[in-house]
């Protein structure tokens, strides 16, 4: 049910009787009094109801995952690589779609909402970016792994130098994941190739660190 304060979609019957705009709704109710945004014309009406179905959601994180259950509008249809925001009970999480299950063992590209028994996700506000570090010489066999945790809209440029605490380098290669979209090619090596953290499954990089190596 409609909120005091919630925007709504309706014709006005002031400015425009054929089309939607959007309305605060001043005072809920069985008739509710709500406002055009655009004319201001305030009046009461009946808010019609959005149809929603119930969605089982698994929602992926840093290698583990949990499931849970939201209410989604019935006339919506979904696509892997959308995002949207899932309300679960310990916080507001960013998600991109991964995988659409419509049936058992029977997973699509893109369906509709009523048809989807599971939506598998993969959770992109902040993420874990694996980090793939040679030294400075070049020597292949002296290479380390790092991970940083990082928003996921945070860009990591061919090229450019980065610094999470004590450890610095200079990106010279980025790993795309298979569920980002929008990329040229699975891997960017050119200088000023970048891409979004929750968009890479692996940054090559120089390590610029000065006490990285020491050990060896």
């Amino acid at each position: 049910m409609s909120e005091s304060g919630d925007p709504v979609g309706l014709p006005c019957p002031a400015c425009s009787p054929g089309e939607e705009t959007v309305h605060e709704v001043l005072r809920p109710g069985g008739q509710a009094t709500v406002r055009c945004t655009d004319c201001d014309h305030t009046y009461k009406t009946e808010i019609p109801e959005e149809e929603t179905v119930e969605l089982t959601i698994v929602v992926s994180q840093d290698g583990e995952s949990f499931t849970t259950r939201m209410d989604v509008p019935a006339d919506t249809y979904v696509a892997t690589g959308e995002e949207f925001v899932v309300d679960t009970d310990d916080a507001l999480m960013q998600v991109r779609v991964t995988g659409i299950e419509v049936g058992p063992e029977q997973r699509v590209e893109e369906a509709d909402i009523e048809d989807v028994e599971t939506l598998w996700t993969r959770a992109v506000d902040n993420v874990a970016v694996a980090v793939t570090l040679h030294p400075k010489d070049g020597a292949a066999d002296q290479t380390r792994s790092l991970r940083v945790n990082v928003p996921g809209d945070y860009e990591f440029t061919v090229d450019e130098t980065a610094e999470f605490g004590d450890e610095e380098f200079t990106v010279e290669g980025l790993q795309i994941r298979e569920d980002a979209p929008e990329y040229r090619h699975e891997k960017l090596d050119h200088p000023g190739d970048f891409a979004y953290a929750k968009d890479l499954k692996r940054v090559y990089a120089r390590d610029e660190s000065l006490t990285a190596w020491s050990a060896w």
